[in-house]
């Protein structure tokens, strides 16, 4: 399936001018923050040609169906359409450790909506979301009405640019942060588990930006040998 625009169409139809689509990066990595993204498209069926909306974005799909280049091919064209409105919000690794990653994700997603007027293009006019459309099975603490879609980030547009823009933008912070803790491959795996984690983890034991109540940081972080984790 490829995403598209039936979803805020609908919600356009009932009156909701900006429907927004939300998703996040980085629940599941032992190491870094949390990144959500939020993406606002213009209605479409007022303002802009809907076949040329579609053109320019032939072939973008859910961030984890494409490449690094492929993803930050569409980052750019996400961030500098003029009918496209965004934000980003991270939580980091200390506060998920405070709350749980479940309620980081939430909290990552607030921000987002908070800071999406950061990215205007000098559209004064435009609003915050009038409805949220979110990629999973959870609900976010707004006044803001909502709707939750498993793998929205497969089907809904909006929220599959959310998704792109936040894998983007915490891609780009683990490649920064593997500047300042070098021996781990943050570059390479940007935090998640691999075997080359988890060999350098072991050797090494857990940095700074390491999760420590994520398995098994929590138990190195305890002063367990790898032998008696595993």
């Amino acid at each position: 399936m490829v995403p598209n625009t039936k979803e805020e169409e609908k919600l356009w139809a009932e009156g909701y001018e900006f429907v927004a689509g939300l998703d996040e990066a980085g629940r599941g990595p032992l190491a870094g923050p949390v990144v959500a993204a939020v993406v606002l498209v213009v209605p479409q069926t007022k303002h802009t040609n809907k076949l040329e909306f579609v053109r320019v974005f032939s072939g973008m799909k859910d961030s984890k169906k494409l490449s690094q280049r492929q993803r930050e091919f569409f980052y750019k064209k996400l961030t500098n359409h003029k009918n496209i409105k965004w934000g980003v919000g991270i939580v980091s690794e200390k506060q998920i450790d405070k709350i749980n990653i479940l309620q980081a994700t939430k909290l990552a997603m607030k921000k987002s909506i908070k800071n999406i007027s950061r990215n205007s293009h000098g559209r004064r006019n435009w609003e915050k979301p009038d409805f949220i459309i979110l990629d999973g099975n959870f609900k976010i603490n707004s006044k803001l009405p909502q709707k939750s879609i498993i793998r929205a980030d497969g089907k809904v547009f909006s929220c599959a640019a959310a998704g792109i823009i936040a894998k983007v933008t915490r891609d780009r912070i683990m490649k920064n942060l593997h500047k300042k803790y070098p021996h781990y491959g943050f570059d390479k795996h940007k935090g998640y588990g691999t075997k080359l984690h988890l060999k350098n983890l072991y050797a090494l034991g857990p940095c700074k930006i390491h999760r420590k109540t994520f398995f098994p940081v929590s138990a190195l972080a305890q002063g367990l040998a790898k032998n008696e984790i595993i």
